[in-house]
């Protein structure tokens, strides 16, 4: 009996700290995924287990170049090749650097990022950047995947400097990713950054996991979409937005 009382308290521990926090201001939570918008080390939700690449010393970031180069040595001895011969003798630490800088996104804070770039302003129509080219890794393969993404939002008396919107996706494609979790955590970084009345993301990718390998198709592309607040709510603001991100570009003279 005692054993059966300890079994249920334990559960009820477990479902009490499952359930999620009342949101707040400086944390908000996105009711449908009860997800934290933003981590209290500004990286983004969700980030885990990478504080070691924020806050490491020079000294700490070469003995991780390091100990990455020997695990690419030992990469390309388990394929079969030879790291000795002529054009494998400096590839380990190339490639070292290479992964290091493709997955940077780590080691930036969304308040950097951003920097200081909210405004006041009495905007209240949409704003769109679209056809923004980015880059990430495949976290279940480790291989490139490829694309474009369109962001749009509906200012509520706040608004972002452009190019913020364009550095906000480089941020989170330099991690390992998975594009449906990228499309999410771009609109509620904009979202928990301005409060705007929507936030709208569109992305579609080449995936090098379905086009190298796997089943092989090159032609395939995968698309995603995050709509938040307006977008999600009106069906009307979800289909300008998606009317004009298709829209032809214009011929500017310059």
């Amino acid at each position: 009996m005692e054993s059966e009382a300890s079994s249920k308290l334990t559960q009820l521990n477990i479902e009490k700290l499952s359930r999620p926090s009342k949101p707040s201001r400086a944390s908000s939570v996105d009711t449908k995924t009860s997800a934290p918008v933003a981590d209290v080390n500004g990286l983004g939700w969700p980030a885990k287990s990478t504080l070691q690449r924020l806050k490491e010393t020079p000294d700490q970031k070469d003995a991780r170049t390091a100990k990455l180069t020997g695990a690419v040595k030992t990469l390309l001895e388990c394929i079969g090749e030879d790291p000795l011969r002529d054009g494998l003798l400096k590839t380990p630490e190339r490639y070292a650097k290479a992964l290091l800088f493709m997955t940077k996104g780590y080691e930036e804070k969304l308040s950097d990022v951003l920097n200081q770039a909210v405004f006041e302003e009495d905007h209240e129509e949409m704003v769109i950047v679209r056809d923004i080219d980015v880059f990430s890794l495949c976290e279940h393969h480790l291989v490139p995947f490829n694309g474009r993404i369109s962001i749009g939002y509906i200012p509520n008396k706040k608004v972002l400097g452009l190019s913020k919107l364009a550095r906000l996706a480089e941020t989170f494609g330099r991690r390992l990713q998975v594009q449906e979790r990228m499309t999410r955590q771009i609109a509620l970084a904009i979202e928990e950054a301005i409060q705007p009345q929507g936030v709208a993301v569109v992305m579609e990718a080449s995936h090098m996991c379905m086009v190298m390998r796997g089943v092989q198709k090159p032609s395939a592309t995968t698309v995603t979409s995050t709509m938040l607040g307006c977008f999600r709510h009106s069906a009307k603001t979800r289909e300008e937005f998606l009317t004009l991100i298709r829209t032809p570009k214009s011929t500017f003279p310059y």
